[in-house]
């Protein structure tokens, strides 16, 4: 009987299932005279539909069905909807992009999907995608956000002067206004925060099958529940009981696997029109084309400073790409979650932010690990190390005279919000002596004998998890003995069966191998809030902690009955696991008074079982942070850079199980690397063809790219839910870019280079260095 106790690093329990092909994916499910459907993408960036004629494609032998737009709009269909209803500084609201999960009359990026082909088999799909006739008008493409909003360039849509979708404003403009007035100094900077392609191992898929009114959709997301409300409230405008999404397991989310979209809905029309299940499985040019990106900011940086060194004011202006369409969540991450994280661990007087949404025609940009919080940090960091330079004070001295002390905690920031806890000084002082900051010059003495440029960096970041005010979770004694605990967050790589588990163990007192975690089934729970800002555990896990708690107290009533007591004298020790009367020898094991209950409902007795259900309140978020330490060598002759050290010292709270948290914090150092030394999204400017749209021209960062990353933790507890617990899942893709560009820049500032932009890859580091050598 497996016991494990909070804190400790117990391995996952799902990963044997996981690494030995017993995992059920999306495309691993096969329903019963399933067909398969393959969509016809837009060629163009920017083009008039003129004429779509289908009669070949419906010829090919084994085609079933060609789905247009007209189809869906002769249906009533409704929209592939974003939810978020933001308005502009001025108080209109933004701009709207209706989108039909198939174009009618304008295609609006390479990708943009133009029919539906069902067919017996994946081959006679394309057969038949190819013999659809589309003719097509090439418009003028806007593809470069640098650009795209100024006067001249194409229209993206009609009802977006300049393309711009919103131009949005968060902070105290007055008061920052007038603390730049008074300022010794002011900095200013800025930045690219590249466009990234997401490129989860599994790519997107989905299966749809009808029986009578009633839809069910298998697919792979971040939370069945909000594809099953938007589909039925939505797209198909029926009640919700009427659609049911079952989410198997899922190889990668990081935040594009969240949202609705068009191939959801395509599946589920076809299959209801073919009278058969139908499926879709991304290849993988295709998810390069079809899946939200993430990032593509450019943003101005103004840093006042008084005559000490001490911030005053921080003014930003961010030009945040959108793509060609507002995709479900797309206008809150440069908005309402990027800019809350501005303030960082720093005590600045006031923030003025101007977010401006630029609409392109390109692949639509959506929340991607970190979600607008990772582009904030990145500024601010890099902005200090300008600051730095200017002010001729040291980079670390800078930052520790204008940081947050705990004994100010709790503390609310410049863009009000409250920071519970944190001990920012500590967790710096702690990397600077695990990375042996003041050993740095002989490192870089030694690398220079080599003939590389050494640099280090540093970043402290500070993340603020988000998501729903309330979360479900419910507990069911098996008829095999087992505990199911339902969950509705869902798990796409992090290790949430295991940490649920752990937590329902040191509450009931179940051993761990008695308890299975049940996820993304939207039947078994009302509503469920998904996984996505760092938020399932401190959600999840309250919501874990009310519903164990009610089954100890109908547990109690229970045992009371069985051991012929009063509530009053029962006893729950989570420890063993049982059920005692105070006192006495006498007592039952949780899971022996669940099996008696069952068996007393089973022969007809009134009796109550130990099952329950809650909901818990969500009632604050969290403020992980932490500092990153990079140190980056560059080979002068080609450009190359590689990072040879890397140490994180992160605060997540309480570490439930720290072998999770460093896996989770190595992955987004990982993702964070790879946007600043390798992933390049490039669009061709005069065609809008997206030209790294596969791997032979794509560079996601391999292992031999990446160093060993030290992770440290210490824990300050969160105030504000009772695991203390802050969210560590995008935690290492928020301080890794800012870290490796501030080594970066270390490394070239004695050729004369300050500053350089993601990415930073051999080719431009290379030819920075010339230029610089040429100046």
């Amino acid at each position: 009987m497996a016991k494990f106790g909070l804190s400790q690093s117990v391995r996952r329990v799902e990963d044997p299932r996981l690494l030995t092909g017993r995992g059920r994916y999306t495309d691993d499910i096969a329903m019963e005279g399933e067909a398969v459907g393959v969509v016809l993408r837009s060629p163009h960036a920017h083009a008039k539909i003129t004429s779509l004629d289908t009669s070949a494609a419906k010829a090919v032998p084994g085609v079933l069905a060609v789905i247009t737009g007209a189809d869906l709009q002769a249906a009533g269909l409704g929209e592939v909807p974003c939810v978020i209803p933001l308005k502009n500084k001025d108080g209109t609201p933004r701009a709207n992009t209706p989108r039909l999960a198939l174009a009618t009359d304008t295609v609006r990026h390479v990708g943009d999907p133009v029919a539906f082909i069902v067919a017996e088999s994946a081959q006679a799909a394309r057969d038949g995608a190819e013999a659809v006739m589309v003719d097509y008008e090439v418009l003028p493409a806007a593809t470069d956000l640098a650009t795209a909003w100024e006067a001249g360039q194409p229209q993206v849509w009609e009802g977006a002067a300049s393309n711009v979708a919103f131009d949005w404003e968060a902070g105290d403009k007055a008061k920052t206004e007038a603390a730049f007035a008074r300022a010794a100094h002011v900095t200013r900077l800025t930045v690219v925060n590249n466009r990234v392609v997401v490129a989860s191992m599994e790519t997107r898929a989905a299966v749809a099958a009808w029986e009578g009114d009633k839809l069910t959709l298998h697919t792979n997301t971040q939370g069945s529940w909000l594809v099953k409300n938007l589909l039925a409230g939505n797209v198909f405008k029926i009640p919700p009981e009427n659609v049911r999404v079952i989410t198997p397991d899922v190889g990668g989310g990081f935040g594009m696997k969240l949202y609705l979209y068009a191939e959801h809905v395509l599946v589920a029309f076809a299959a209801k029109q073919v009278g058969r299940p139908v499926k879709w499985t991304s290849e993988r040019s295709e998810a390069f084309q079809s899946d939200t990106h993430g990032r593509d900011n450019i943003t101005l940086g103004e840093l006042a400073t008084d005559a000490d060194g001490k911030f005053l004011a921080l003014r930003t202006r961010n030009y945040a790409n959108m793509g060609a369409y507002l995709s479900t969540f797309a206008p809150f991450i440069p908005t309402g979650a990027g800019t809350k994280v501005l303030a960082s661990v720093y005590g600045f007087e006031a923030i003025y932010a101007n977010v401006i949404g630029v609409l392109t025609n390109t692949v639509p940009v959506d929340a991607y690990r970190g979600a607008g919080r990772p582009e904030s940090n990145y500024l601010v960091e890099r902005l200090i190390d300008a600051a730095a330079r200017e002010l001729k004070i040291d980079r670390i001295e800078l930052r520790r005279r204008n940081m947050v002390t705990q004994a100010a905690m709790p503390f609310v920031s410049a863009m009000g919000q409250r920071y519970d806890s944190g001990d920012f000084l500590q967790l710096m002082d702690s990397a600077l002596a695990k990375i042996d900051w003041a050993g740095f010059p002989a490192r870089r003495a030694e690398a220079e004998k080599q003939g590389k440029r050494r640099g280090i960096g540093l970043a402290y970041y500070l993340e603020a998890t988000g998501g729903g005010p309330t979360e479900n979770a419910k507990v069911v004694f098996a008829e095999d003995g087992y505990v199911d605990v339902y969950v509705g967050t869902q798990s796409t790589g992090q290790g949430h069966e295991t940490a649920y588990a752990m937590l329902t163990q040191h509450e009931l007192g179940v051993p761990l191998e008695k308890i299975r975690v049940k996820q993304g089934d939207s039947e078994t729970l009302p509503e469920g809030g998904g996984t996505g800002g760092a938020r399932s555990l401190y959600s999840e896990g309250q919501a874990i902690l009310v519903t164990t708690a009610s089954v100890i107290e109908k547990g109690k009533q229970a045992a009371a009955e069985h051991l012929e007591t009063s509530v009053a004298d029962i006893e729950f020790t989570p420890a063993a696991g049982r059920f005692d009367v105070a006192g006495t020898d006498k007592g039952v094991g949780i899971l022996e008074l669940a099996a008696i209950q069952r068996k007393r409902v089973a022969a007809g007795q009134s009796t109550l079982l130990l099952d329950a259900m809650e909901t818990a309140k969500i009632e604050a978020h969290t403020f992980p942070n932490g500092c990153h330490v990079a140190e980056v060598e560059v080979d002068p002759e080609t450009g190359i850079v590689s990072v040879p050290r890397y140490i994180v010292v992160d605060d997540v709270g309480h570490a439930l199980n720290p072998l999770i948290v460093r896996g989770q914090v190595h992955g987004g150092v990982a993702q964070g690397l790879g946007q600043a030394l390798h992933e390049r999204t490039a669009y061709d400017n005069g065609s809008g063809q997206l030209l790294s749209a596969s791997f032979m021209d794509y560079a996601l960062p391999r292992a031999d790219d990446l160093p060993d990353i030290d992770v440290d933790l210490i824990e300050v507890t969160c105030e504000t839910n009772p695991l203390g617990v802050k969210g560590a899942g995008e935690a290492g893709a928020v301080g890794s870019p800012p870290a490796a560009m501030n080594a970066l820049v270390d490394a070239l500032t004695p050729v004369g280079i300050t500053h350089m932009d993601m990415p930073a890859t051999p080719e431009t580091v290379w030819k920075a260095i010339q230029a610089a050598k040429a100046a």
